[in-house]
């Protein structure tokens, strides 16, 4: 796997460089030391994964994640000091594409220091991601889902998404209104460790309350509860919000789909489903069964996706009622909420 490196810093980018080195793994294909460089070498040569700093001279890494996903496509992971310290700017890189954040490694004699196992196991992690691309058959299928009885309950809206999901969860989530009457539950993939910051951020910026989801949670109009860890956010028997580790073997962690049948399973009053950008194919089969379901699905469109590859599968999937830009969806959602 070849891997770029793209910061300003160049005790930093040795320090990627030995971790790259060391691995035995991973091959360095080339260093850009600010993101005008790192957009005009991603022209020339692309590598399979992008190592992006944040704070950098001429060009940041979020203003040159967005011009290399426009120019030449290609994973990007956010590599910055202090994840928590920019956690505005991580948001904003992911929007733009990025697929997920680590803090930067520090520099060992031997390839070793702290950070560098979870660079390391980042860095695996996304290459069984886009190893998988190809792996997934997108198919219609005919299955009969039996639909619980339905009480009159708030309507309960699920979201997925995934690189670019933050810009465009802010989007939807800063266009409801408080007294929003529907229950909103969100997987976006991301580290657990500042999921946290992510939820504090989109509710700063948000007239429905954000927060994260805890075990044991009833979904509640108005409030928008997020996926807090690395395991799989599910629906219970009783209609509580719970944490499983299963299916260990899901890539995706926490898994859109999962969250997505779980709510098929449990959930006895009114649905919607939407799927956002990202990488991959997660929650394209869980869309699908909302929609067999009878539930309203949305996938979003190909021009406002900063990464068009699960609302894709959704769409080929026939998952898809409505493929609408992100911008609109908060409408249609108060529409189909205050119509029920």
């Amino acid at each position: 796997m070849r891997v770029a490196i793209v910061n300003d810093m160049k005790m930093a980018v040795e320090s990627l460089r030995r971790v790259l080195v060391f691995s035995g793994v991973y091959e360095v294909a080339w260093v850009a030391y600010n993101g005008h460089e790192a957009v005009e070498l991603c022209k020339k040569d692309r590598p399979d994964l992008i190592l992006m700093d944040l704070i950098m001279p001429v060009m940041d890494g979020a203003q040159a994640t967005r011009k290399i996903m426009q120019d030449s496509p290609c994973p990007i992971l956010v590599v910055t000091s202090s994840i928590h310290r920019h956690s505005a700017q991580v948001f904003e890189a992911m929007g733009a594409g990025a697929l997920d954040a680590v803090n930067t490694p520090e520099l060992g004699v031997n390839g070793d220091g702290q950070g560098q196992s979870d660079l390391l196991k980042k860095i695996e992690t996304l290459q069984v991601l886009i190893n998988a691309e190809n792996l997934f058959q997108t198919t219609v299928a005919t299955e009969k889902i039996e639909c619980p009885s339905i009480k009159k309950d708030s309507p309960l809206v699920v979201i997925g998404a995934s690189s670019g999901g933050p810009q465009a969860l802010l989007k939807i989530l800063s266009g409801l209104p408080e007294d929003y009457k529907s229950s909103i539950l969100v997987v976006q993939h991301v580290d657990a460790q500042f999921a946290k910051d992510l939820a504090q951020w989109l509710d700063s910026q948000c007239k429905v309350h954000v927060r994260l989801a805890m075990c044991g949670d009833t979904p509640m109009p108005g409030t928008v509860l997020l996926a807090g860890t690395g395991d799989h956010m599910v629906m219970t028997a009783e209609g509580k919000i719970g944490y499983s580790a299963e299916p260990v073997e899901e890539v995706y962690r926490p898994s859109v789909d999962v969250l997505f049948n779980s709510v098929v399973k449990y959930w006895r009053s009114e649905l919607m489903g939407v799927l956002l950008t990202g990488m991959g194919r997660d929650g394209a089969k869980g869309l699908l069964r909302l929609r067999q379901r009878g539930c309203y699905t949305i996938a979003q469109d190909r021009v406002s996706s900063a990464v068009y590859g699960m609302p894709k599968a959704a769409v080929e999937a026939g998952a898809a009622i409505d493929v609408l830009p992100a911008e609109v969806i908060s409408s249609v959602l108060i529409k189909r909420s205050n119509s029920g």
